[in-house]
């Protein structure tokens, strides 16, 4: 047997006192392994190089700054605050994973119910006829009516003796898999800000989006302006007008697609602030009045894992597939289980409370398992397997986040490379287009050269304007991959609507 001094991950936030009880409750010999929390990975940097978690052009990583739960506010944008505040305030996602907490918490409650006695009160009224012949006499003496009734009140008291701690692992159990309700409730805040920031800046971006193509349209409608004066002087031909026709037509077909993805970016936006789409709309971001924030907060490798929500719900999972291990172990010893009982039992009620009516009962119980056909260890070897299982995800959970952070890392300094070649092909593209148009309207080049260097230079601004964004994205997508302050969020948010109009069971 050891002693249990596995600390349990989040249980100051469980429920008030159940710390402490739980801690009394560990205190005594329990069967099963003391859970320690993986060690953090010893890794220094998330990419292969390095070089990615220095400089992303004009963006900058404070290595090992903490990040505050309301890190959208580092893009400056008060309408973006006021959306994200309304979010955490209406998202029903919050509402279902706090209702999800509570009742974890009751489980806890319920858990640590098993430390106590347990106290109960019965009563009785039973008709009852009694025959000699179970006594062996003939008939009954005269004295003793055939037909009796017999009443009976009194409480009953039992206690199981955890011996072998298998109440105490359970109560270790119960409070590991509140903490991983805790920490998925942080996940849900995290993901629904997250999600809310990204939807936000998709907004701006297909209004940006929208602005170049109305820019190009209006080009077009200049080329075309262009080919009928140098018509009606005799230069252009018919065909330069139905080239000229054709680009403006086929410019304006970019517009409904981005309209439609507007469309689904609000109405996403709308979703996750509480909302419906016919009596909400979303602010009109503009992608010109967020700003790009230039220093970034970047986590320690070795803090990650204390810090991203995800990770440390699947080390609860795993510390409470530990504690399945002690359950399990404990069933292959015997239970003792204390029970008294004192009760008034009489044939009449009006004798029922008398002294002589007194009956009680005091003594131990034991219950030893001795064949089960293999159950028992069958269990045991299955939580064992379930530790092993959780332990995997956990490490793959690791993984997968250091993996994710390495991507943001890389795509911001790509981001900053793409953008900076954007913008030199896009002053390319402009400049060659002026001189092609400068060029036909002296009659050097034909309108398919204009066309041609008119279509490059579209390609260059819409380009530039999803660069531009991306790093908006990605530095958006770098904060979630770093936790997102979720430690920071419950004292300073809103508390969450109380989801849709209808009537909660009473408690």
């Amino acid at each position: 047997m050891a002693k249990s001094s596995a600390k349990l991950p989040g249980i100051g936030r469980i429920a008030a006192g159940a710390g402490t009880a739980a801690a009394l409750a560990l205190a005594g010999c329990t069967l099963g392994p003391n859970f320690t929390p993986p060690k953090a990975p010893p890794e220094t940097t998330y990419t292969s190089h390095g070089a990615a978690e220095k400089q992303a052009g004009d963006q900058h990583f404070a290595l090992g700054a903490k990040i505050t739960g309301d890190w959208w506010t580092l893009f400056r944008s008060d309408p973006l605050d006021a959306v994200l505040k309304q979010a955490v305030a209406g998202n029903r996602s919050l509402v279902a994973a706090q209702a999800t907490l509570a009742a974890a918490q009751e489980s806890v409650n319920a858990a640590l119910a098993g430390l106590y006695p347990q106290v109960d009160l019965g009563a009785s009224a039973v008709r009852q006829h009694i025959n000699g012949a179970q006594f062996g006499l003939p008939e009954l003496p005269p004295q003793f009516p055939p037909y009796s009734n017999l009443f009976r009140v009194g409480p009953t008291v039992s206690y199981a003796l955890d011996i072998f701690g298998g109440t105490r692992r359970t109560i270790e159990e119960s409070a590991a898999l509140a903490a991983v309700q805790d920490y998925q409730l942080d996940a849900a805040y995290l993901t629904l800000t997250g999600n809310a920031v990204l939807q936000a800046l998709t907004i701006a971006s297909l209004r940006a989006q929208l602005d170049t193509v109305d820019g190009i349209v209006a080009d077009d409608q200049r080329n075309l302006d262009l080919v009928h004066t140098e018509l009606r002087a005799g230069v252009a031909t018919q065909l330069d007008i139905e080239t000229a026709t054709s680009q403006l037509a086929t410019d304006r077909t970019l517009r409904p697609p981005l309209l439609q993805q507007l469309s689904v970016a609000r109405h996403a936006l709308t979703v996750l602030v509480g909302k419906v789409p016919s009596n909400w709309q979303p602010p009109n971001f503009d992608l010109d009045r967020i700003t790009l924030p230039t220093e970034l907060p970047l986590s320690l490798p070795s803090s990650l894992v204390r810090q991203r929500p995800d990770l440390l719900a699947a080390e609860a999972q795993l510390h409470a597939a530990s504690a399945a291990i002690g359950v399990a172990t404990a069933q292959l010893y015997p239970q003792i289980t204390l029970t008294g009982a004192m009760s008034q039992q009489a044939i009449s009620l009006d004798t029922l409370f008398h002294g002589a009516s007194n009956v009680w009962s005091l003594g131990p119980s034991l219950t030893m398992p001795i064949f089960h056909a293999g159950a028992l260890e069958a269990e045991r070897r299955r939580a064992v397997d379930n530790f092993n299982a959780a332990l995997a995800t956990y490490e793959q959970t690791v993984l997968q986040a250091f993996g994710q952070v390495a991507d943001v890392l890389e795509a911001l300094n790509h981001d900053a490379e793409l953008l900076a070649e954007e913008q030199s092909a896009l002053r390319s593209a402009q400049s060659s287009l002026d001189l092609t148009r400068r060029s036909y309207s002296i009659g050097s080049v034909g309108i398919l050269q204009v066309v041609d260097a008119q279509r490059v230079a579209e390609q260059a601004r819409l380009g530039f304007v999803r660069a531009k964004v991306q790093r908006y994205l990605d530095t958006a997508q770098l904060f979630v991959a770093m936790g997102g302050g979720w430690w920071s969020w419950r004292a300073n948010a809103a508390a969450p609507a109380a989801a849709m109009p209808v009537s909660a069971p009473a408690r």
